[in-house]
């Protein structure tokens, strides 16, 4: 058969690339015991890794989907190629020349359309950066580069380039590299014009799209000169190699450190991800010119792993359109095992302009986590009602309920639905609980049947169910929830950097922490002396500690967080510290102003005067106190 690869060049391939270093630039691998690695598959949905790869073999097996086969088999698969394809691919990364048995050496005209669309690609991505550095048109591109913080050195690697405004340089180039007009049109790098091809892109800033391989697939293009009619963003069409909704900007240059640190930050833009990147944050990736969708989260989830520890961290601008994509990402909240939140830069800016206006060092700071990401979509919708009404608060849980009873997970939906009744102000937790509840039930049977039990539970979620006389009725608490997230991290510096938190730790009651387990642990440290104790005597500080527990489930909670690593990347500070005061206190001053917010509808304009004034004179001190906080912070406690 005419263009058949030499069976000795694909033994060569198969040998000279080895499965793991193919399949670790799709997923993540861990050891599996006996010299095997395992992974999420990347071929079916599943929260466990039944993906094996053997590298001394050179074969992978999922003992999920049946799916197995050698090295070319996984490239055939992960990226739709047929089998000359795949041996191209892997011979091109190894090096190796194909021979043909019926046709010289590697002939252009027998090589797969994929693997052509991808060499054009390539070939424009460079002649796209060689204009940026050299031509004297694409001055207007190094000037917009510059005036956001980027140099020739940042742009190289990104590999940034420039098109120019004529019709068809980049056709006329790939023409000369042998590329026909049929090829050009279906790799989207140009379009049918009056006269044949014209370029697609014309006068605009490019920046290569990649995908997890690393292979260039697209383009986004950023307007430049006025007279442009065009949008001020223009991607590539879908293609046979480029689909917008399966890519992430920066996937490439991120993976390994999203994979190492079970931890992503999705941006909005191009420009975001540069500054990120170049501020340390190099888990930064983008969505290129549509929504962050279910495609996205399984790229990111085979990366992740499905870790118990795994977080994601969206940044949108703090405007109506930056709301409305954090709520469009928490519909697909439940998709992800990850913890999820958001970060809104102050005064709504992006990182890009964060990095212009106050340097890397406040970049690396916003995406630290800050608030969950339901709890932002839940306050955004509540926010919309007038909860001094009855009428309002019913009209904000009917909205909200529905959200809420989404949630896969019965002990965080459950978890979700007591703070959205606090949110709410409504005193009967127990009835937004049995309506989320309901709703969730009349979801499942809808759908036939409901959520799967969880299989796994971290021993740091096993106290709840150790502890029956601590833990609320319904289902078991889960401490990783984003809600509890805030007090866990308090306790944690309490417990390894008491001198950051004293003393004003020590003024705390049990009450201030919602989750019991965690109130429990703030007990003992009281009962031991009180986190002061750990500054005069850290010695001793944990030893006593785990005295005062009243039993094993709380001795073991204090160990738990006593070794688990601080959230925060950078040095621990005061101001890290103060900020978990804070929060963890304005969060108890809420609860009761809404508790009083309740209490005083309920007394409406019939109640005792005396009374009424007594609820109103603490709802407004407790006002001013909480205004203090938000302004002053740490200093105000």
């Amino acid at each position: 058969m005419a263009g058949r690869i030499n069976d000795e060049d694909v033994k060569a391939v198969r040998d000279a690339v080895p499965i793991d270093a193919v399949v670790s630039e799709y997923l993540q691998l861990r050891n599996a015991g006996g010299g095997n690695l395992k992974g999420l598959c990347p071929f079916h949905d599943e929260k466990s890794p039944s993906f094996q790869v053997s590298p001394s073999k050179g074969f992978f097996h999922c003992f999920g989907c049946q799916e197995g086969g050698d090295t070319i088999t996984f490239v055939m698969k992960i990226d739709h190629l047929s089998f000359s394809e795949a041996v191209e691919r892997l011979a091109g990364q190894a090096g190796i020349t194909l021979r043909y048995e019926e046709g010289g050496y590697n002939p252009s005209h027998q090589r797969g359309e994929r693997i052509r669309l991808v060499e054009a690609h390539k070939i424009a991505a460079e002649w796209y950066a060689e204009q940026l550095a050299t031509s004297p048109e694409a001055d207007t591109g190094r000037v917009f580069l510059a005036e956001r913080g980027f140099d020739q050195a940042a742009a190289v690697h990104f590999g940034v380039g420039y098109s120019p405004q004529g019709w068809d340089h980049l056709t006329r180039f790939l023409r000369g590299k042998g590329f026909t007009d049929k090829e050009i049109l279906l790799s989207g790098l140009a379009q049918e014009g009056r006269r044949g091809p014209i370029d697609r892109f014309r006068g605009r800033l490019m920046w290569p799209i990649r995908d997890i391989g690393g292979e260039v697939v697209g383009f986004g293009a950023r307007k430049l000169y006025e007279a442009d009619n065009g949008p001020k963003y223009l991607n590539t069409p879908d293609t046979a190699i480029y689909r917008k909704s399966q890519v992430l900007y920066g996937i490439d240059l991120a993976k390994k450190d999203i994979a190492k640190s079970s931890r992503a930050v999705v941006v909005e833009g191009y420009t975001d991800v540069m500054a990120c990147h170049l501020a340390g944050v190099t888990t930064a990736i983008a969505t290129c010119g549509t929504a962050f969708g279910g495609d996205h989260i399984k790229i990111l989830r085979r990366l992740l792993m499905d870790n118990g520890s795994a977080r994601v961290i969206f940044t949108f601008d703090g405007d109506a359109a930056g709301q409305k994509a954090a709520l469009r990402a928490f519909e697909d909240d439940q998709k992800f095992a990850a913890e999820t939140y958001i970060a809104i830069a102050p005064d709504g800016m992006d990182p890009c302009d964060l990095r212009l206006a106050k340097g890397d060092e406040a970049v690396a700071d916003l995406v630290e986590p800050r608030t969950p990401l339901f709890e932002f979509a839940l306050r955004q919708i509540v926010a919309r009602y007038d909860l001094d009404t009855p009428a309002g608060r019913a009209a904000a849980l009917d909205e909200a309920a529905p959200i809420v009873a989404r949630i896969k997970n019965s002990g965080a939906q459950h978890e979700v639905a007591v703070q959205l009744a606090g949110m709410l102000g409504i005193l009967d937790t127990q009835f937004v609980v049995k309506r989320v509840a309901q709703l969730a039930r009349w979801a499942r049977d809808r759908g036939g049947k409901g959520p799967a039990p969880d299989r796994h539970q971290p021993a740091s979620q096993q106290y709840a169910s150790a502890q029956p006389s601590a833990a609320p009725r319904g289902p078991a608490l889960n401490l990783r929830n984003p809600v509890y997230a805030t007090e866990r991290e308090l306790l944690k510096l309490a417990l390894q950097r008491p001198e950051l938190v004293s003393p004003a730790f020590d003024a705390y009651g049990a009450d201030e922490f919602t989750a019991p387990p965690y109130a429990a642990v703030r007990l003992a440290i009281q009962d031991a002396g009180g986190a002061e104790l750990g500054v005069a005597d850290p010695q001793d500080y944990l030893v006593k500690v785990r005295e005062a527990a009243p039993d094993d489930a709380v001795r073991a909670m204090v160990t738990e967080l006593a070794v688990e690593a601080i959230m925060l990347r950078r040095a621990v500070d005061e101001p890290y510290a103060g900020a978990q005061l804070v929060t963890v206190r304005r969060r108890a001053v809420e609860r009761r102003i809404r508790d009083i917010t309740g209490q005083l509808t309920r007394l409406g304009t019939q109640g005792d005067p005396a009374q009424l004034a007594a609820v109103q004179n603490e709802l407004w001190v407790l006002q001013q106190y909480d205004q203090t906080l938000r302004e002053h912070g740490a200093a105000a406690l």
